[in-house]
């Protein structure tokens, strides 16, 4: 028989790879973005994981993606909206381009998301979509214009997603990172901090495989992770 399915939107090298590891011990895995090579090189150890390579910012193409993810896999029980579009720059500068496309990505590919998958999950009486954000989603900094609207509009819309579909027996959880995410170029970047300043992929993504496989009597909506020696930038 074949395994439960899981689908990964913006799986890359930090966030997105770890979460596909960690789900494919348990499910078949759907893993999307954009890039086909660096998805096949993902999946390439995972017995049951399969590539759909698309961009989340082109709806007809993503909600196509899904619908053959359906066809090919079956329905899946559990989504983790990872994928994401960012960009500094203050409200003067910012071009509102780059603004609506996040928007795209990061919150009108959470509604095709949940439009596509949602229905299954509601028909069967369970299942998980899993957002990933971070304190972006709160704080207004000034040179996230282009990108903070769009996380902060992604965390309500997830939460009115989770208030209409938690009754039906589908659980919709947000976890906010709080951290400088452990990969080669932050590494590289902020090269004199240490260790306890980032936060690792693995560890992430076992807080969204957590999450996911929550017992329905105490399901967690808002996740923050930080590592311990963070100093907390907000204050959920």
């Amino acid at each position: 028989m074949s395994r439960r399915v899981c689908i990964v939107t913006g799986v890359g090298p930090g966030t997105g790879a770890a979460c596909v590891r960690r789900f494919a011990k348990d499910y078949d895995v759907a893993l999307i973005a954009r890039n086909r090579e660096r998805l096949e090189a993902v999946a390439r150890d995972l017995p049951g994981a399969q590539v759909f390579p698309c961009d989340v910012s082109d709806a007809a193409a993503f909600r196509s993606t899904l619908e053959e993810i359906r066809s090919r896999m079956g329905a899946p029980e559990v989504a983790v909206h990872n994928a994401v579009g960012g960009a500094f720059g203050n409200f003067l500068d910012v071009e509102s381009s780059v603004l609506q496309k996040n928007f795209e990505v990061n919150t009108l590919g959470l509604l095709h998301l949940g439009q596509v998958v949602a229905p299954d999950m509601i028909a069967k009486g369970h299942g998980s979509i899993v957002v990933t954000g971070n304190t972006a989603a709160w704080r207004g900094v000034a040179h996230f214009a282009g990108f903070a609207p769009t996380k902060a509009a992604q965390r309500i819309l997830a939460e009115s997603m989770a208030r209409h579909l938690g009754p039906l027996g589908v659980h919709v959880s947000y976890v906010a990172i709080d951290a400088v995410i452990d990969l080669p170029w932050t590494r590289k970047r902020w090269a004199d901090k240490p260790d306890e300043f980032f936060c690792k992929p693995d560890d992430i993504a076992e807080e969204c495989f957590r999450l996911a496989h929550q017992p329905k009597s105490a399901w967690t909506f808002s996740s923050v992770v930080r590592p311990f020696g963070e100093n907390w930038t907000m204050l959920s």
